[in-house]
């Protein structure tokens, strides 16, 4: 009997059925082989290639079964990987998930029998978090890949290198508070004695204010009679009246109070927030997991909820997405385009765009609102601003 037609009913029924999984004691993972029946199971055991396979086998049955458990490793993590990421999620589904591809290496023929013991083997071997449930067993994967631990690096240091910023403010401002007290002069504290009259000229001493004229020896006799304390009480009041010194103590006390005033203002708007959402603005969906439709399109945001979640409009289908913020990035537009500065000390501030240094992933800008308006500012980085729709 001839091969049936290509375009017969029987050859597209076949087509079909070879399609679509078939039951796995009818499948020969040596040959790659998938049986639809025990009649065929049966002849294909009997074959000439089958008996070959199984004499290549028996000669280092060891490395054929260890072939197949790396292989069946290697793409069950990889699914896990690619589909769910760092997300804790029940081992039957990424199973299922597995297995619905025809080509797949099956468990029967690795060293694990069963998959609640591969499960515990990942959990051993690092690869996962695994954790027993009364629903059953969880998996989650530990992404040791290089270039996600550098990017978690660069954050950590991004925030230390944000927190030694507020502690040199602190100490600058220290210092200006110290700086302002040393050129104080500290007041001297009024001394009080007992008043003696040790003779009766003392009397006569007091009463020389009376007469319209003095002469030096009255002078000198009034300055014996009074006495030191009565001289240090003057000094000071002499000392009082002399206006220069005075007015620039004054002086420099005010400059050091309106240094403190300033740097306590730059101090709060210095500080940087881990949330740049703000209407308006244009960004870009960097995300995979919508599919190609909105990979890499830009869209505006109508609206920021929670300060990590915006509602998106898409420019070019023009639907309306709710992503999460580590889903989006801003967009940098040409130069002289107008630009709002999200983070940082001119946050929420207006600007032009100059130029962009794509060495140092940074731009100049222009501010454009603001008490500052038409200053020009060096190394704004490309995540600080992005372009007004």
């Amino acid at each position: 009997m001839g091969k049936a037609d290509f375009l017969s009913p029987k050859a597209i029924g076949n087509r079909i059925k070879a399609k679509g999984l078939q039951k796995l004691r009818w499948y020969c993972q040596m040959c790659q082989k998938q049986c639809r029946d025990e009649n065929g199971f049966k002849c294909h055991c009997m074959s000439e290639s089958h008996q070959r396979q199984l004499l290549l086998a028996s000669e280092d049955p060891d490395k054929i079964m260890d072939t197949f458990s790396e292989e069946f490793k290697n793409d069950f993590i990889e699914l896990i990987k690619r589909r769910f990421g760092t997300k804790r999620v029940h081992n039957n589904i990424v199973y299922n998930e597995y297995i619905n591809d025809r080509e797949h290496v099956h468990m029967n023929s690795t060293q694990w029998e069963t998959l609640t013991e591969f499960t515990k083997w990942l959990g051993k071997e690092g690869y996962c978090k695994v954790d027993e449930t009364p629903k059953g067993w969880y998996i989650q994967y530990i992404d040791r890949d290089p270039e996600t631990i550098r990017r978690q690096e660069e954050l950590e240091k991004k925030k230390k290198q944000d927190l030694d910023d507020e502690e040199r403010s602190a100490k600058f401002i220290e210092e200006q508070v110290r700086r302002g007290q040393e050129g104080k002069e500290p007041e001297e504290a009024p001394v009080f004695t007992e008043f003696k009259r040790e003779s009766e000229e003392e009397k006569i001493a007091f009463n020389l204010a009376k007469s319209s004229c003095s002469s030096a020896e009255g002078h000198t006799k009034a300055s014996t009679a009074l006495g030191p304390s009565a001289l240090k009480v003057a000094g000071s009041v002499k000392r009082k009246d002399v206006p220069s010194t005075s007015e620039g103590k004054e002086k420099k006390k005010r400059s050091a109070l309106e240094e403190i005033m300033e740097m306590e203002e730059q101090k709060k708007k210095s500080v940087r927030v881990d949330h740049w959402l703000h209407p308006g603005i244009a960004v870009k969906v960097v995300t995979k997991r919508l599919g190609e439709k909105y990979h890499k399109k830009k869209g505006v945001i109508k609206e920021v909820q929670d300060k990590y979640t915006a509602i998106v409009k898409m420019t070019e289908s023009g639907d309306k997405l709710k992503l999460d913020q580590s889903h989006l990035e801003t967009v940098i537009p040409a130069p002289g385009k107008p630009v709002l500065i999200l983070n940082g000390v001119y946050r929420d501030t207006e600007a032009i765009l100059d130029s962009i240094d794509e060495r140092k992933f940074s731009a100049t800008l222009t501010l454009n609102s603001g008490r500052m308006k038409g200053k020009t500012v060096d190394g704004i980085a490309y995540e600080d601003f992005s372009k007004m729709a």
